[in-house]
């Protein structure tokens, strides 16, 4: 064994893939949809499509996901169509992923939605932050499924040597299992420190006063062109699912004078695997210490309103459900104007943009602008002119309503943001 957990797909070579999904009447999403976005995913990650396949049922067969009979044919196919790899549009159990591989073949892999996402995760993972945010998951994800990677050593079994060859392998899945669960506490450790570095950064944003403002959505909204055309940044950007996974922050002035922070996050995704939330908690408290998020849409998308389910479910299950929240409908560029007339009496709340032409940004500014402004406090105070740091501070994170230079000092009447009460509030002036 290697000692990374998983590889990416070579990108110099694209390889086949055929995609198999199953239907089942509870499922939010329709089967097609389903396996067209696995496709583009697949693609994201250096493979061509060149089939695909569903089977109707109530529930996933316990041993092979599909029917035994449509698992002979996936085989078939596999074989027909020259293909190198199997994706399963849902996460297989170790014991379904064993068994599948045995009946297509080991000439052709066989892996997951979840493990298909984690190899994208790792491609485009760049700081040390989330390259391990990632290797964690991939390890947690490779743990259970170390018992099938060693179950070949009991098919070669021959004579006398049953129990001495099974015994050896148990012994190596032991060491493997070591080796992973050693690798699993060793990563938790650095992302733990790191996270402590994080908090320290993010508490100083509070301290501060700044309006923490955060971007989240579904993958390839557009999220962090977005941020690039609100704050001049050059966050790297790419029409790929996925495209940036590191959290990152920049600064907005806003037209009143006043900074905030608007921060990217990984993009979410339907049936995004558990593992990637819980490794990426510290990225996504990002968006749980904002004080408020811009849920970005791709208004061009035919499945945008089941996109907004999956981006909400996944706000609900980091505990951000409670924070206030504009609706950005972005590349309203790409929409006919009787579309974007549904899409305002449909969300009259929402504000459409493009991040592409700039449309609508002026007036996303200025909703943001607004509801800084509605979480400030209104104080007057006088500042002694011995506290120049004090008035500049005013000036810097405030909006300032009204100012006076008097003999005692300077007089402000300032909007203050909760974080910067503390501040001002020795310098409050009686009403």
């Amino acid at each position: 064994m290697t000692n990374e957990p998983m590889h990416p797909i070579s990108h110099q070579q694209r390889e086949r893939a055929v995609l198999v999904g199953i239907e089942q009447a509870a499922s939010a999403y329709p089967v097609e949809t389903s396996l067209a976005e696995l496709a583009r995913l697949a693609d994201t990650a250096g493979a061509d499509t060149v089939g695909t396949t569903a089977q109707r049922m109530t529930s996933p067969h316990p041993k092979t996901f599909v029917g035994s009979g449509k698992a002979a044919q996936i085989a078939e196919m596999a074989e027909t169509l020259h293909a190198d790899v199997v994706i399963f549009d849902d996460e297989l159990t170790p014991s379904q992923q064993s068994n599948l591989e045995r009946i297509v073949g080991r000439d052709v892999k066989v892996m997951d939605r979840t493990a298909l996402i984690l190899d994208i995760f790792a491609l485009h993972a760049k700081t040390r932050e989330g390259r391990l945010q990632v290797k964690l998951a991939q390890n947690e994800y490779l743990y259970p499924r170390l018992r099938g990677m060693w179950a070949h050593l009991a098919s070669n079994r021959m004579g006398g040597g049953v129990g001495s060859r099974f015994g050896e392998g148990e012994s190596q899945l032991e060491v493997d299992r070591r080796m992973v669960r050693k690798r699993i506490t060793s990563i938790k450790r650095e992302l733990a420190h790191l996270e402590r570095i994080r908090s320290v950064q993010r508490e100083g944003r509070y301290e501060s006063g700044i309006f923490k403002v955060a971007l989240a959505g579904y993958t390839n909204a557009g999220k962090s062109s977005l941020l690039n055309r609100l704050c001049a940044a050059e966050v790297y950007a790419d029409d790929k699912l996925f495209a940036t996974l590191d959290s990152t922050t920049r600064r907005l002035v806003l037209p009143e004078g006043r900074e905030i922070t608007i921060s990217d996050t990984v993009g979410f995704i339907q049936k995004l695997p558990t593992t990637l939330v819980e490794a990426f908690k510290s990225t996504l408290e990002e968006i749980t210490h904002a004080d408020m998020i811009l849920h970005v849409i791709d208004a061009s998308s035919e499945d945008h309103l089941m996109q907004v389910e999956a981006v909400d479910e996944i706000l609900g299950q980091i505990g951000a459900e409670t924070i206030p929240r504009i609706e950005v409908f972005n590349k309203s560029d790409l929409l006919s104007a009787q579309q974007r007339e549904v899409i305002a009496l449909r969300h009259p709340h929402a504000v459409q943009v493009s991040a592409a032409t700039g449309i609508g940004c002026e007036a996303l500014i200025g909703r943001v602008a607004a509801a800084a402004a509605a979480a400030d406090t209104v104080m007057q105070v006088l500042i002694p002119y011995t506290r120049g740091e004090v008035v500049s501070l005013a000036h810097k994170r405030c909006r300032i309503l009204s100012e006076e230079h008097t003999v005692e000092g300077t007089v402000l009447e300032v909007r203050v943001p909760a974080g910067l009460m503390p501040a001002f509030s020795p310098y409050e002036r009686a009403n």
